[in-house]
């Protein structure tokens, strides 16, 4: 008997059918003696609908009802899901955060502070089912809080961990983790084994199949992650420490996977004062509002003389960026705000770079190759991203995996 956490996907939760097809892959495993708990997503495409909203009622909203508004999506799925079970003769029951309860930080991208396992450990104790929203919680103040977008995997890998569960599944509309979007480049290859490290990366830079802080959070507690096909038993990718990658794989591909991410809105500030300060005084106040900014490019014409900074956020938080930049304008001393949600960043991770030279030099020549202009750069140990034109996506996720070698061999 194993305890276990079940994750489906807004698109596995889309509909009645598919929830009783979610429900059957659950009574398999609990009629095997497992203690299951399960963590469900809002439908396909309705955290967007709520999102928008929201937008359409105030630019500014107030976080506190936003996550009163986007957390419903969930809520509806854990019902759902409970109601069919208990209709497959299983004593399944919905718990929502504030029941368990599961305590965060903040709102629209609150951090797990702690979940009580009391009730889940009484539920399993009877047998039962427990179903569970993901993407919210509660904080110390009562108020329903959420976890940010894709949160409901970062609910599972936490349930998980404090429940010490023997695994975490994680069940989406694909079967597993692909080299780069299948959708894209149909030579993909489906990847056996993933380290945390290389997860958590391709994660970050556009990745849809994890959110990066659930990997980030299985990375630290050590929790066994597995990516599954909700409609197809098939064999899915396990994410796992890099003790854990057999010697087999010790010499794959120095680059892992290629992945994009267009939720970039790059800025501009022109005009800026060339002196100690400046760059703390703009990015304070944006740390204040909460805005993760990503790439950052400054140009210097001359020594003293006015430079330009250019950087991104999500295009979610463009909004806020700019009027936090409006109203810090006479401290920052800037001259223009330049804004553009048209571009893409695109990226190459892998391990295999620690080791190996040339991996950056390799994305410069064949996006030059192919006249797809770089307009900033980031980089860490093992991975190398750049901005562009959003135009150029496809013909550089393409470009990008056949220079690296990833391509999969043509079918006989």
């Amino acid at each position: 008997m194993a305890r276990i956490v079940m994750k489906f996907g807004g698109t596995s939760m889309a509909g009645i059918e598919r929830i009783r097809a979610v429900a059957a892959r659950v009574k398999r495993e609990a009629e095997a003696g497992n203690e299951v708990a399960v963590v469900v997503s809002a439908m396909a495409g309705e955290t967007d609908r709520l999102v928008q909203l929201c937008r359409e009622a105030a630019a500014l909203y107030d976080q506190r009802e936003y996550d009163v508004v986007v957390a419903s999506g969930e809520q509806v799925t854990s019902g759902l899901l409970a109601i069919t079970l208990q209709g497959m003769g299983l004593n399944a029951k919905s718990y929502m955060g504030w029941q368990l309860p599961i305590r965060a930080s903040g709102h629209a991208s609150g951090l797990i502070e702690g979940i009580d396992v009391e009730v889940l450990e009484r539920v399993f104790e009877g047998g039962g089912i427990a179903v569970i929203p993901g993407f919210q919680g509660v904080t110390a103040e009562g108020a329903v809080a959420t976890l940010g977008r894709g949160g409901s995997d970062t609910s599972a890998v936490a349930l998980a961990a404090a429940m010490k569960a023997d695994r975490c599944d994680i069940y989406t509309d694909v079967d597993g983790v692909y080299t780069t979007d299948p959708r894209i480049v149909p030579r993909a290859r489906k990847i056996d084994t993933i380290t945390y490290e290389e997860m958590l990366e391709l994660a970050s830079v556009g990745a849809k199949v994890l959110q990066t802080r659930s990997v980030g959070l299985a990375m630290r507690t050590g929790m066994p992650l597995t990516v599954l096909s909700s409609f197809e038993d098939l064999p899915g990718t396990r994410i796992v420490g890099d003790d854990q990658i057999e010697e087999s794989d010790m010499e794959r591909n120095v680059i892992t996977g290629i992945a994009h991410d267009k939720n970039e809105a790059m800025i501009t500030l022109t005009g800026l004062p060339d002196s100690p300060g400046t760059v703390a005084a703009i990015f304070a106040p944006l740390a204040e509002e909460g805005v993760n900014v990503d790439m950052i490019v400054q140009s210097v014409p001359r020594p003293g003389e006015p430079s330009v900074l250019t950087f991104t956020v999500p295009t979610a938080s463009l909004a806020h960026t700019v009027e936090a930049l409006k109203k810090g304008r006479e401290t920052i001393g800037f001259g223009e705000i330049l804004t553009d949600t048209d571009v893409v960043k695109v990226s190459a991770v892998g391990v295999g770079m620690r080791s190996n030279a040339g991996v950056a030099a390799t994305m410069f020549k064949t996006l030059a190759d192919r006249g797809i202009n770089i307009l900033a750069i980031t980089t860490s140990e093992i991975k190398v991203s750049v901005l562009i034109p959003e135009d150029y996506t496809e013909l550089a996720v393409r470009v990008l995996h056949s220079a690296y070698g990833l391509d999969a061999e043509p079918q006989a």
